[in-house]
């Protein structure tokens, strides 16, 4: 069943394939498919095929990266309808579990972030959105709003919400929030 589903699948994405191979981010969509196939476990043969036809997250992502040039092929593989990503600047192998509810509207992604669920990264006013740096982790249901920026390595738990920089290498939770691990040492600290 599975491979009947592949097979239908690849046909319908021949056009997907064709506008993967020559966008300009080809390099930055291969390191975003490679993560996507070590995280969700997937084969890397025909890893293009079995993550667009599993994970509409990661349609949503891959049509971020072509660009507007998505809006002639979506249709046919269409995207999770209730994740939106307006960030412009998104760093190589951005992970999104379970994007249902979500928006992302940060001024800068760093590379191997990875955002769950429910999850708001977006403005507090018309200009100030969040920074994420490098595998930043943005837990299920946690709003990151403002000019914040969230360092290398750091975390935001469920349903925290931050709305002040938080260091590298830290783990913030509560409302607001404050710092529950910082270089890998429990701590109780505020923002």
């Amino acid at each position: 069943m599975r491979r009947t589903l592949l097979v239908i699948s690849f046909i319908r994405l021949i056009p997907h394939i064709i506008f993967f191979n020559f966008s300009k981010n080809n390099e930055i969509i291969k390191y975003d498919l490679k993560r996507w196939i070590s995280i969700t476990g997937e084969t890397e043969k025909y890893g293009f095929v079995k993550i667009m036809t599993f994970y509409p997250e990661f349609r949503n992502l891959f049509y971020r990266r072509i660009g507007i040039s998505s809006n002639f092929i979506k249709w046919i593989c269409p995207p999770l309808n209730s994740l939106f990503i307006i960030t412009k600047d998104i760093g190589p192998g951005l992970f999104i579990q379970h994007g249902f509810a979500t928006i992302i509207a940060a001024k800068s992604i760093g590379k191997n972030c990875w955002i769950n669920q429910q999850v708001t990264v977006g403005f507090s006013n018309a200009t100030d959105s969040p920074i994420l740096g490098d595998n930043v982790v943005i837990n299920a249901g946690a709003k990151i709003i403002g000019k914040v920026h969230i360092g290398n390595n750091s975390k935001a738990g469920a349903n925290a919400v931050v709305v002040k920089n938080v260091p590298p290498n830290c783990t913030v939770v509560g409302v607001p929030a404050y710092i529950i691990k910082k270089d890998g040492i429990r701590v109780h600290e505020k923002l």
